[in-house]
């Protein structure tokens, strides 16, 4: 029998006491084990064509089978399956005095690739606003109205700055900057920003602060709607301002009556609707970087892997010749 044929049934083997180990003591599913036989067939495999079984593998052997799943270009996810599989297989064998080594103790999964964000089109965030004055002028009483021009300003606001919802909430009303059409803010490790607001985000809180100034809050008439310091302050929250989780409530219920998915909106996908749509328009990535307030460039590099794949679908759906391609 061909040595390498010899490894391969004897790795076999002591994948089969891996398996009956999984599936007696850890209760595996049978789908579990499934998988496990299958990328272990394949480890063992190539152990065979290096002349070893996977008791004897060293650690090169495990580094060129990390590498040959990389160079046939395998999903991350799926290398990652393999690779644990793998690492799971030689804790056991050396676990139990099968192995003398561990050949896969320093062995590291290939990292995930980060997910893009997930952005609004241009179109949808139009429809948010158009639902918000529908709702304003649909208004039929004085309170009615105040919580719609309060959820127009939020809205106004973070689509023109991109602020994180924690920071929106936060705002006090001294962060304000109508002179200088600018607002403060305290982010992450409380690093203070100054970001440019828009001038309709400007128009929309000067209607809010002008028509809720003196609008009666919930605690039995006497708490206020608008009390300071806080810009957008609650009388029915500990914190007193506007809670995270009431504003993502507020959006997405604006969302639903605006014919959109409510799963697809909240505040954090209208802060990527915010940098995605400013680099569209041609805004330099580092001023983005700025008003976004992250300290690596590298975090808002990810929205120009956004504009990207946006580019790409473009091409796939409107290039006379990726049609054809298509048609053939």
């Amino acid at each position: 029998m061909p040595p390498c044929a010899s490894s391969h049934e004897r790795s076999l083997a002591l994948i089969e006491r891996f398996l009956e180990m999984m599936a007696a003591e850890r209760n595996a599913a049978s789908n579990t084990l499934a998988a496990y036989e299958r990328d272990l067939g394949d480890y063992a495999a190539h152990l065979a064509a290096r002349g070893r079984h996977v008791a004897q593998a060293t650690e090169e052997d495990v580094r060129a089978f990390a590498a040959a799943l990389s160079a046939q270009g395998l999903a991350r996810s799926t290398q990652a399956r393999r690779l644990s599989a793998v690492r799971q297989v030689h804790n056991f064998l050396y676990g139990e005095g099968l192995a003398a080594a561990n050949p896969a103790q320093h062995l590291q999964a290939p990292r995930k690739a980060r997910a893009l964000p997930k952005v609004l089109s241009e179109e949808e965030v139009r429809r948010l606003f158009e639902q918000l004055q529908a709702d304003i002028a649909a208004a039929r009483t004085e309170k009615a109205r105040c919580r719609a021009l309060r959820l127009k300003a939020m809205l106004e606001l973070l689509y023109a700055t991109g602020l994180r919802v924690s920071e929106l909430i936060a705002l006090h009303e001294n962060d304000v900057d109508e002179r200088a059409q600018m607002v403060r803010v305290l982010g992450k490790g409380n690093k203070e920003r100054m970001v440019p607001l828009t001038a309709q985000a400007l128009a929309a809180l000067k209607d809010y602060r002008e028509e809720c100034a003196t609008m009666p809050g919930k605690a039995g008439g006497k708490g206020r709607l608008r009390a300071a310091p806080w810009l957008f302050p609650s009388s029915s929250a500990d914190s007193g301002h506007m809670t995270r989780q009431r504003f993502a409530q507020e959006l997405k219920r604006l969302a639903a009556h605006a014919g959109l998915s409510a799963a697809r909106v909240s505040p954090h996908v209208l802060r990527h609707a915010f940098a995605t749509h400013l680099l569209d328009h041609g805004a330099d990535l580092r001023a983005v970087q700025l008003m976004l307030g992250h300290a690596d460039i590298a975090t808002t590099q990810i929205y120009t892997h956004v504009n990207m794949r946006r580019l790409r679908e473009a091409v796939q759906a409107h290039h006379p010749l990726a049609k054809a391609a298509k048609g053939t």
